[in-house]
This record gives C-alpha cells, structure tokens and sequence, in this order.
C-alpha cells in the first residue's frame, strides 16, 4: 500500500520518497531508478523535475547518488537522442535538459559523487549533447557537467580519454554560442516561432517575451563561461595547449567578457591569465597586438578584473622572450599604474609593477632601445627612486613650503580654466603636479583629476585617461575617486571604448549612492544614466550577433535590444540599481557564474590563484 494513502499510483516515485523504513526506501528506490528509463507515461517529467528540484535543494545527500541516479539520467539522455519518437511523446523533450543538470548539481561540490558519476557512464550521453545532438539548452547543461568532472584530480582524467574532442567543441562553442542563442531565439521576434521548451525552461511560462530574453542572455553567458571553465580544467594541467593558444581563439577569448550577467566571472581574461603561467601560452599570446592591448585596457580599468589584466601583463614581462615583445605596448599603460597601492587584499601592485618595468632598465646591454619607451621608464625611475629618496631627505617645513606653492598655482590653474584658457591651465596644473612632493596624496588627485577634464576639452581623450587612472590608483580605496571616474568614463566614451566607460560609470554612480545618508536620498545624475543607457546597448551581449543579423536582414535593424528596451532611460535607471545591488566585490582566484563557485574543488587550481 502507498505510503500516502490518497496516491493511486501504484510504485509511486513520490510516495516510496516517503517511506519510513530506510531499508525498504532505499531498495525501493533503486529499483525504481533501474526501470525508470522504460517508463513512457506522462507522470515521467514529475519524477524527474523532482530529482531535479532535490539535486539543486541538496546536492550533498548521499541516497540518490548512490542508488543509481547517475546512471539512470545517463540512460535517459541516450533514450532521447537515439528514440526521437519516445522523445517528442508526452513532454518527454524536457528529459535531456534536467538529466544532463542532474548529474551537474550533483557533482558539483562532492569528488565522490564524481567518481560515481563517472563510472555509471554519464560522459559519452553528456558529450553527445555537447555535440549539439540537441540544442544550446542542453549544451549548457552538459558542458555544466563535464566542467565539474573535469574540476577534479579523480575524474578528470575521465574526461581527458575525449581531450581533443572536448577542447576543440569547447572552444568552438564559446566562439559560437551567442551568435546561435540570438538567432535562434532572442533574434526571433515572433513568440510562435520560439521552440516552446525552451521558452518554457527559461521562464516557466511566465513573464513573456522580456523575461524570456532576459533569461536568454543569462544562459548564453553561462553556457560561455561554462565553456572556458572547461578549457581552464585543461589548460591549468598544460594540456592541449596549442590547440587553445591558436591566434583566432585567443582574439575570441577578448571579446568573452563576465560583465553585468556573470558578476563573478572572469570569463575569457581568467582563462588568458591561466595560459600566461605556461611558456606556450606566453609565447602565443605576445604574439598577438589585439590581446596584449585588451590587457592592457583591462589593467587600466575598474573592472573587477582589473588585477587579472595587470598579473597577465607582468608575467609577460618577467619572461625574457616574451618581455621586449610586449614592453613597447605596455610600459605607457602601466606608467600610469605605479602608485597603486592595494587591490582588493593585494597590495604593493604599484611598486611590483615599477620592479618588473625597471628591471634591465640601467643595464648597459639593455634591449630596450625605442625612445618613447626609454623615456617613460626614465620618468618612473624620476619619481619612484631618485625623488622618492629625495624628498625623503627633505625637511617638513620645506616639504610644506612647497605645499603652499602648489596651492597657489593650482588657484592660477583653476583662474586660466574658468576663463577659457585650457592649455595655460594644463600648463599650471602640470607645474604644480611636477612640484607637489608625494607624500600630499590628497592634493596631487585632484590636480590629475583637473588635468584631466581639460584633456577632455582639448578633445585628448587618451591624456585624460592617463591622468584619471593616476588620480584613481592614488585614491583610497583605488578607483573610488568621484570626479576621475565620470571624467574617465567620458574620455573612454569618446574612444568608442564601451565596456570600461560602463563600468567607470557604475563605480561613479555608486559612490555617489554611497555618499547619501538615506536611501530616499538616492538621485542618479541624469547625464550618468544617459551615459549607462549608451553603454548597455552598446555592451548587450547579443549586439555583434545584432548587428551581423542586421546587415544581412536589414529588416531586422529595429529588433529591441537590451531585453527589449534600448534607448529607454527609465529602464536604464532600473538596470543600474539591479546591477548595483548584484555587483560583487573584488574577488582573489579563480571563479565562475554566480551559481557555482570553482575555487577549491578538488585542489587543482593552486595555480589561479597565486
């Protein structure tokens, strides 16, 4: 008799859940999951949707994963790929997707729920759904899958028997997916033309078409940082590196960003940083101007993964074959670099980037031959060494002396401003930077900071970065400094550089949140909405594959985007105090999507994180 006495199914999945006897159960259960894939009624998607649900509530509970659910999802996978008339019956086309997540949630934090995977044969039915045997929703589970197996010492090598197979599909499939999951869905502007599972499993059938492409986005960036991962298992072992270090994919790999979807992912900067700390990956990636100038506006950022870009750089530099390719590129970047302080719980950034720049500077036989290059380290070796060791040798009272001086030129700095007369402020404020002694921290960010906004009138936006990002790494914490934030963000703006503008405006908007007192005090400037509303069309995560669709169907320009909404102020303002609240902060290591963090399983990735 059913344990619930109201059930009138006979062996009901639900009900043997709820026996008393743990003997009885558990026996019961396992034979219930050994037939479970012969089953062909409509009550099957219940009894899977509820494994589902179980495996995401308590991943860690030891009686479904030792009592045969691995093998039964995995069976059910290949009964949907190989019977597509068992698959279209009922709602068995949902089968694929919750198995493949099953096995995912289940493995994600337990190496002996892993191993158990691995022996109840779930990699060759997940690889097949890698494969694309169904669509992108089951890829992105599958790949889920695959990257937790792949994560640990004892099942990795499980995966690896498929190496080539899997980097190759993986790389592919980060190249490719945002392009697929926009034509083939967030692209179609007809609802009735949307695969109806799908749509159901993005929104469970409510919120329509916004919320539906909101999910959209969310998947197709998980799907891509699920696929680095993957490439990250491998890559930190060096393996199959110069199948992932080729030019192409590593032009890709710049263009993969965690962004406001993924909060804490490092996306494709975390994988470029795990290939810089082999010699191959070096190799290849000093070869390649595009990358190393994606670094270098990463480091010069206050993206999260600002000190990614900065570590990728300076091993680049430490290497002897790899340093004088890049150093030409890199040396104007850092300068500007070499005050910062701490970064999140790194500190002395600035000084290991001021030792690694000057390492060979004063040697006799030094490669480093170009002028404009000798020139800025000659100025870093000026300020971090000889007049550093002179002002340290100076009197206070004529260090204060000079403070007074300063004062007065910035005065005349900001008189030659307000009349018009940019170029004689500039002048003034760089006197006045030149004679300022450094330990007047305060004093020297807001001569920057001035310098700066008259770069931007003099219409120099690439001076006025610089001069912001110095009075950023000088202030405390690094990169909270208002006024260089929102100046930054417009010279970026001005250079087409979208993604730091963006997120230089959200770090300004945040302290301006910050500033208040009371939450109902909160007012966003407009102009900074206007700049964030710009930023997020231009950064949509589906916009290349807009624009790619748009110049082949040009009837297709005026497709929404941003969920919807471009151009729409009021959602903008929405979007921002969503992203605000979501926005994590600075994170050491190595991480993933929001919904499971990597760092810490399975003890391989030391490397990541030193």
């Amino acid at each position: 008799m059913p344990v619930n006495q109201f059930c009138t199914i006979p062996g009901c999945f639900f009900c043997i859940m709820k026996e008393q006897d743990s003997s009885m159960r558990r026996n019961a259960i396992s034979e219930y999951l050994k037939h479970m894939p012969l089953i062909d009624d409509e009550e099957l998607i219940l009894v899977v949707s509820g494994i589902w649900n179980m495996a995401m509530t308590r991943p860690d509970d030891q009686e479904l994963p030792y009592l045969g659910v691995f093998k039964c999802m995995a069976n059910l996978i290949k009964k949907s790929i190989n019977d597509r008339s068992w698959l279209f019956r009922n709602q068995n086309i949902y089968m694929p997707y919750y198995a493949a997540h099953i096995i995912g949630s289940y493995t994600m934090n337990n190496v002996e729920f892993a191993i158990e995977a691995v022996e109840s044969g779930v990699i060759p039915p997940l690889l097949e759904l890698l494969r694309g045997k169904m669509s992108w929703v089951e890829q992105r589970v599958a790949v889920r899958a695959l990257g937790h197996l792949a994560s640990y010492e004892k099942t990795f090598e499980f995966v690896a028997i498929y190496e080539e197979e899997v980097v190759k599909l993986s790389m592919n499939l980060a190249s490719t997916c945002l392009g697929i999951v926009y034509t083939m869905f967030v692209g179609v502007k007809d609802t009735n033309k949307r695969l109806k599972y799908h749509s159901d499993l993005l929104a469970r059938g409510v919120g329509g078409m916004d919320m539906e492409n909101r999910k959209a986005e969310e998947w197709a960036s998980q799907l891509q940082c699920w696929c680095i991962h993957l490439l990250n298992c491998f890559a930190t072992k060096e393996r199959s590196l110069d199948i992932i270090c080729k030019q192409e994919f590593l032009k890709d790999l710049c263009e993969m960003w965690g962004g406001l979807v993924n909060h804490s992912s490092p996306a494709g900067v975390g994988l470029i940083r795990i290939l810089c700390y082999t010699k191959v990956g070096r190799k290849s990636i000093a070869e390649s101007r595009h990358v190393i100038e994606n670094l270098c506006n990463l480091s010069r950022s206050s993206d999260d993964w600002q000190y990614m870009g900065i570590d990728c750089l300076l091993l680049l530099l430490k290497d002897p074959e790899t340093r004088y390719k890049i150093i030409e590129i890199a040396t104007s970047y850092l300068n500007d670099l070499i005050e910062l302080r701490t970064l999140g719980i790194r500190s002395n950034f600035g000084e290991t980037i001021t030792r690694v720049l000057l390492n060979d500077f004063r040697r006799k036989n030094t490669k480093i031959k170009n002028p404009d290059v000798r020139r800025a380290l000659e100025e870093i070796w000026s300020l971090k060494v000889e007049r550093s060791k002179r002002e340290k040798a100076t009197p206070d009272e004529k260090l204060e002396e000079k403070r007074v001086l300063v004062n007065l030129l910035k005065e005349e700095g900001n008189h030659r401003f307000l009349v018009g007369e940019i170029d004689e402020a500039v002048l003034k404020y760089t006197e006045a930077i030149e004679l300022c002694p450094l330990r007047y921290t305060n004093e020297r960010i807001v001569l920057y900071s001035y310098r700066a906004q008259c770069n931007l009138l003099l219409r120099d936006p690439d001076a006025a970065i610089s001069d912001a990002t110095r009075a950023l790494c000088l202030s405390s914490p690094p990169n909270s400094h208002s006024k260089s934030l929102w100046r930054r963000s417009q010279a970026y703006d001005m250079k087409g550089m979208a993604k730091e503008s963006l997120m230089d405006c959200i770090m300004f908007i945040n302290g301006c949140i910050k500033s208040k007192k009371a939450a109902n005090q909160v007012k966003i400037p407009y102009y900074a909405v206007r700049m964030i509303s710009k930023q997020m069309d231009t950064t949509w995560l589906f916009k290349a594959s807009q624009l790619k669709t748009s110049s082949n169907h040009p009837e297709m320009a005026k497709l929404p985007c941003q969920n919807g909404k471009s151009g729409n102020i009021e959602h903008a303002n929405e979007e921002i105090l969503r992203i605000l609240k979501q926005k994590k902060s600075f994170k050491s290591g190595l991480s993933t999507i929001l919904e499971e963090p990597l760092v810490g399983k399975g003890g391989n990735r030391k490397r990541s994180q030193e």
